[in-house]
């Protein structure tokens, strides 16, 4: 157990406060923090006599596991909570942005230093989230980007970012986020930023934030590829600032989009159809295609709360808005019919028809692209977890048996997450032949 540090003598009101307004128990506090603290890679043990020496002696655990607690406590209560307010000091000790750039600079910074990354996974989720303007407010801040006169950019310039933001996106898709998000938080560190400094004409500038934004934006996915989640919702607010400043509506919608995604991943529905409506308020002239991305969000989003009527709503404006884009040339991303089954099988699933939920899996595998090898790994293995649930068992097994093929390329913790979950699911079957295989070949590539 990691020793005290000694605070003040009296009782920490302020704690005793917001556990109070949470209504928990001493031992769900202190699980919660160790729940916590095992996303971040740390091992803690804190228990009930742990938490009452904080709130009645006046001692304190050491700094990371304060940003943990602050964390549990935004978790808990659905709002940021600062170290002011949790009596952990006396004035606010977390470093405010002077500007877009300089808060930019030090969170790519953070990302390249291994030993504060894991601590930022998890520290900051929500906090990030809870302050997202909407589009008219975030337009109005980015009178805070200064330039720097002695350095000038062009197009050039502009162009070279774009082409390294395609590039680690397509190393991203085959290889996973964890290969791929390094060298984007370096570039972003030392060529983006110094860019974003210097002088340039409206234009080059208008265009260099947008390519800066979207960098952001893919950088913020790769964190949550990672399983880096509070890092991911810091890239992705910043993302926004850069798209608002830019005045770049499409990826300011696709960030919010992006944050709706993993906010649905990690079980919390309410902030994910939150977000996803957002998106889709921000941007009312929405192409056809955009308006299918856009509508197949709020409508998985909408599932998971348990929302029928809204859910069939929005995936019906889905698939009438892909059919109209699909008559068209291609104008946006990568969000395409493989992708609109894909929110189908999970709107579906979410909503009880198991079987319909397969079928349109199915679907979205055969049409997706080979080259999307880490999206085929994850949902090929969703895919084998819902026929297994179904009792298709031996089907499910050749379909895991299939993602094993690519997993050993793909460093996604994601993808970690669904064979940790087919290992959990197929224990208690072990002494089938096909399930004893699987398994056996899952445990020899896991370790």
């Amino acid at each position: 157990m990691m020793s005290p540090m000694p605070m003040r003598a009296d009782q920490n009101a302020a704690l005793t406060g917001l556990l109070d307004e949470l209504g928990w128990k001493h031992g769900q506090f202190a699980r919660a923090i160790n729940s916590a603290g095992t996303r971040a890679g740390l091992r803690l043990k804190y228990d009930e006599s742990s938490v009452s020496h904080w709130l009645n002696d006046g001692t304190l655990p050491r700094r990371k596991t304060q940003d943990l607690i602050l964390v549990v406590l935004a978790r808990g209560l659905g709002r940021p909570v600062t170290a002011v307010e949790a009596g952990f000091a006396t004035t606010s000790a977390v470093a405010t942005d002077a500007d877009t750039l300089t808060g930019l600079a030090e969170l790519g910074r953070a990302d390249m230093d291994p030993s504060r990354r894991a601590l930022m996974g998890v520290a900051g989720l929500y906090a990030a989230t809870m302050a997202i303007p909407g589009w008219q407010e975030a337009t109005s801040r980015s009178k805070l980007i200064r330039a720097n006169p002695h350095t000038r950019i062009g197009m050039r310039e502009v162009e070279a970012v774009t082409a390294m933001t395609e590039q680690v996106s397509a190393l991203d898709d085959q290889f996973g986020g964890r290969f791929a998000r390094p060298m984007a938080a370096a570039f972003l560190v030392n060529t983006i930023v110094p860019y974003l400094h210097a002088e340039a004409t409206d234009e080059v500038r208008a265009a260099m934030l947008s390519a800066a934004s979207d960098h952001c934006y893919l950088t913020g996915y790769m964190a949550m590829d990672e399983r880096l989640d509070g890092l991911a919702d810091r890239y992705y607010a910043k993302a926004l600032e850069l798209a608002a400043a830019a005045g770049d509506r499409l990826t300011f919608c696709t960030t919010l989009r992006g944050m709706s995604v993993m906010h649905g991943d990690l079980g919390d529905g309410a902030t994910a159809l939150r977000l996803a409506d957002d998106a889709s308020s921000a941007s009312p002239q929405a192409s056809p295609r955009m308006r299918a991305f856009l509508a197949g969000q709020q409508a998985h989003a909408a599932s998971i709360v348990g929302d029928r009527a809204v859910a069939l709503q929005r995936i019906a404006e889905a698939e009438a808005s892909m059919e109209k884009a699909e008559s068209q040339a291609k104008a946006f991303g990568s969000y395409d019919p493989s992708a609109l089954n894909y929110h189908i099988s999970q709107v579906r699933y979410e909503l009880g028809d198991l079987n319909g939920s397969i079928r349109s899996m199915e679907e979205s595998h055969r049409l997706r692209e080979p080259i999307f090898r880490r999206t085929r790994v994850r949902y090929g293995a969703m895919l084998a977890e819902r026929k297994f649930e179904a009792g298709r068992i031996e089907e499910a097994c050749v379909e895991w048996h299939r993602a094993l093929d690519d997993f050993p390329l793909v460093q996604s913790a994601r993808c970690h997450d669904r064979i940790d979950a087919m290992l959990a699911m197929t224990g208690p079957f072990h002494r089938n032949t096909h399930v004893r295989e699987l398994r056996q070949r899952a445990t020899e590539q896991a370790r």
